[in-house]
């Protein structure tokens, strides 16, 4: 296999830039592919017949692998990162989003404002729960954080999964803002959801609203009960004293 060539740059330098192409950012992911890896990571992000993931490809790579590939790759153009976004392989999606997110918080204004309409615009690339939990909060949570919330509706009202987990993902940055009323009135509207990614999901943003303000999430459990996902429940509730998890669990509340 050939070596990848290096090419030193400094962010924001145009022929640093023009240097990091999609060929150069994929040779060094095929460096670090491997087979073994692969097929677990294959079965373990569900992609047989049938399954969330399906027909998603892996190069077998780990994750703290490619987190460092996000500073060697930090000043590729939005040219290079949007064709990685469309590569068949999961891994390649990930560092594109990952370089999303480092652009997004490092970027003014506008380039704020692209990175946002970029990555909304290719939600349908952000194919896995691992692709929306590790970046949603940072660029959609981000940038809505003051502005209208109305997009939120938009994509938790979707067809696609990966949308409605968008949605819920990105109030997790509000939720560290201790700002919980946008995760409350999403996930009060998407109770009747049937994906179970859904579930855990919701399970997880009341978990962490009741980290910060226990009472709050408690209040929102009683009134919602017996609409409850048996799994967003067990999710929402796992932090709880053994008495009271089983109080809620048997609906003694």
């Amino acid at each position: 296999m050939r070596q990848t060539k290096v090419f030193p740059f400094l962010p924001g330098c145009r022929e640093a830039q023009l240097a990091i192409n999609l060929f150069v950012i994929q040779e060094s992911l095929e460096r670090l592919s491997d087979p073994d890896q692969a097929c677990i990571l294959m079965r373990f992000f569900k992609t047989g017949p049938g399954e969330y993931g399906e027909g998603d490809q892996f190069r077998g790579i780990k994750v703290p692998q490619i987190r460092k590939l996000v500073g060697t790759f930090s000043g590729a153009p939005l040219t290079a990162i949007t064709e990685l976004l469309h590569s068949p392989f999961h891994e390649d999606r990930l560092l594109a989003l990952l370089l999303l997110v480092k652009k997004y918080q490092e970027g003014n204004d506008r380039e704020r404002a692209v990175v946002y309409r970029l990555y909304l615009a290719n939600s349908g690339r952000i194919n896995n729960w691992d692709l929306v939990d590790f970046t949603a909060e940072h660029i959609v949570g981000a940038h809505l954080y003051r502005r209208s919330r109305r997009p939120l509706a938009r994509l938790a009202a979707s067809p696609l999964l990966w949308d409605r987990r968008i949605a819920l993902l990105a109030t997790f940055y509000f939720i560290r803002h201790d700002d919980f009323s946008e995760t409350l009135r999403l996930v009060s509207g998407i109770l009747d959801d049937k994906e179970d990614l859904m579930h855990k999901a919701m399970g997880w943003m009341l978990r962490e609203i009741g980290k910060r303000d226990l009472a709050v999430e408690e209040r929102f459990l009683r009134d919602h009960l017996a609409a409850f996902p048996r799994t967003t429940l067990r999710y929402a509730i796992e932090r709880f004293p053994e008495k009271k998890r089983l109080a809620y669990l048997h609906g003694a509340v």
